[in-house]
């Protein structure tokens, strides 16, 4: 059962590449075409990142995690390198879990 997933969802992204390949360059240059496809990893990354920061298994939660996204957002509206961003963004989650232990 798991090959045939594998091998589905293989043969699913090829026929999605096949058809971004296949469409006209007309489709390709329209300008919602063009903003969609801009937007589209954003919407995806941010995505990922709530459901990593505010989920714990099925559930909503509320934790250091949350701590951390909110001192990463201070360093990246101050323009910090994004190493940085990431070190505050790690340093914050370690100090609220030092200070407020179970979270």
């Amino acid at each position: 059962m798991t090959w045939l997933a594998i091998l589905g969802a293989g043969a699913g992204c090829y026929l999605l590449k096949l058809a971004g390949v296949s469409l006209p360059a007309r489709v390709l240059d329209h300008p919602v075409v063009e903003r969609v496809a801009d937007l589209i990893p954003v919407a995806l990354l941010a995505a990922l990142v709530a459901v990593q920061v505010f989920a714990d298994g099925t559930r909503l939660t509320l934790d250091a995690r949350a701590a951390g996204l909110a001192a990463a957002v201070v360093a990246l509206l101050l323009r910090t390198p994004f190493l940085v961003v990431v070190f505050t963004a790690a340093a914050a989650a370690a100090l609220v879990r030092l200070v407020v232990p179970g979270w």
